[in-house]
């Protein structure tokens, strides 16, 4: 076995969650349609959403600001929630921004929320993988490697066309590691056993990133990766629109 391939061991083993930078697009909350805050993950940017479409809603992309040392996630929810300026906004959380998206909604109101592929609480999330996050096991891993895609992450993160793998590789490469890192980190040590209220969660049979007997979702998308994003948007985007309309 490769020295690579070790490492991608490693690395399946310690991901709770994958998490990164996302960038603000030209959409705006403007204008009297009701505004959707959409929260990113898996170094993404607002493409990782473009297969979804909301009539009647304006989209805002939250952006991610650098996070402090060992800050927790309830500190760093206190700083993003500054981007939402809306009342009575709409959340769509993925992956990390789904945690996220949880936390900042403890500290604004929300209207509704929808959760893709994420957890509401710790108890969603693999204890086994939280413990090793918490001693620091990420710490190793090279940040090469974080970057790199492969045929273990091609299964890890359930995708198998040739479109999805070079989204997956995508947004490998554009992973922040320093924010990685503490993601992972806060992650391990985030301490949420309270579901938000008004939230729907949608999650895939298939997901082995967040697995979904863990979850308990409203929603189970069967065959669904963890980047089912992709490839399952019109499911997901027909829960999500009945229930923000309903």
């Amino acid at each position: 076995m490769s020295k690579s391939v070790r490492w991608s061991f490693v690395v399946l083993f310690v991901l709770g969650s994958c998490f990164g930078y996302a960038q603000m697009p030209k959409d705006s909350a403007t204008g009297n349609k009701r505004t959707v805050y959409l929260f990113s993950g898996l170094g993404a940017d607002s493409s990782v959403f473009n297969n979804l479409e909301f009539p009647g809603f304006n989209k805002v992309y939250i952006k991610w600001i650098p996070a402090e040392h060992n800050e927790s996630l309830t500190s760093y929810a206190g700083r993003i929630k500054n981007q939402i300026t809306a009342p009575n906004p709409y959340f769509i959380g993925l992956s990390f921004g789904g945690i996220v998206a949880v936390e900042v909604s403890k500290q604004v109101r929300v209207d509704k929320m929808a959760l893709i592929s994420t957890a509401k609480t710790r108890d969603d999330l693999n204890r086994i993988q939280c413990f090793f996050m918490k001693l620091g096991l990420y710490k190793i891993i090279p940040g090469s490697l974080l970057r790199h895609s492969n045929f273990l992450t091609y299964s890890y993160f359930g995708v198998k066309s040739p479109m999805d793998k070079q989204a997956l590789s995508k947004l490998l490469r554009g992973t922040d590691i320093t924010f990685f890192r503490w993601a992972l980190r806060a992650i391990a040590f985030w301490d949420n056993r309270e579901a938000p209220e008004r939230v729907i969660q949608i999650h895939g049979t298939a997901d082995r990133v967040i697995p979904c007997w863990l979850v308990h979702p409203d929603y189970k998308i069967k065959g669904g990766g963890h980047l089912m994003v992709y490839n399952k948007a019109d499911t997901i985007n027909q829960i999500i629109n009945n229930y923000f309309n309903n």
